[in-house]
């Protein structure tokens, strides 16, 4: 099963890092998804349906991934006290999957919406990736200005093998 795209958001609600697999698919099941839904939809005589958007930017795509985390987020706080349960939401197009760090590092993973709960597989990616190869780094930023992503080789590699041993799974 795909795993669409990868986002690390900081303490400061930019997105420091964002990788992008299958993206085509991606859009491709939103539009079949659409297209189910305009087909069971009728429309009056003369007024068409609203065609599938086209493709945003990573920098718009990455701040309605946060907007759409930090909403539903709350909304999940506020239903459930004071555990924070959230975990991932299914759409008929993707799946997302949430982890947030005590530190405020928020990693989200949109996936094939058949894809079971990767939560665990992001707390890995935080342990074994993202601490070992970013925060141990002495050349890695420890703050991230004007959301200036993370640029260590080793962490993408390790990324890349770790997303396809998932997707062999």
């Amino acid at each position: 099963m795909p795993i669409y795209s990868f986002y690390i958001f900081d303490r400061h609600c930019e997105c420091i890092y964002t990788k992008q697999w299958h993206e085509a698919e991606r859009y491709q099941s939103a539009a079949a998804a659409t297209a189910r839904r305009a087909s069971i939809t009728s429309a009056p005589d003369g007024v068409s349906l609203p065609q599938a958007p086209g493709r945003l930017s990573v920098q718009d795509d990455a701040k309605l991934i946060f907007g759409v985390v930090f909403s539903l987020r709350n909304m999940v706080r506020k239903l459930s006290g004071p555990d924070d349960s959230f975990i991932s939401f299914r759409t008929n197009g993707y799946k997302l999957h949430y982890y947030e760090t005590p530190t405020n590092l928020r990693f989200v993973m949109l996936t094939d919406t058949k894809m079971s709960n990767l939560r665990a597989a992001l707390h890995q990616i935080y342990v074994n990736l993202y601490v070992e190869f970013v925060v141990k780094n002495p050349l890695s930023p420890v703050e991230h200005p004007g959301g200036v992503g993370v640029g260590v080789e080793m962490f993408e590699y390790g990324l890349e093998r770790f997303i396809k041993s998932i997707e062999a799974e």
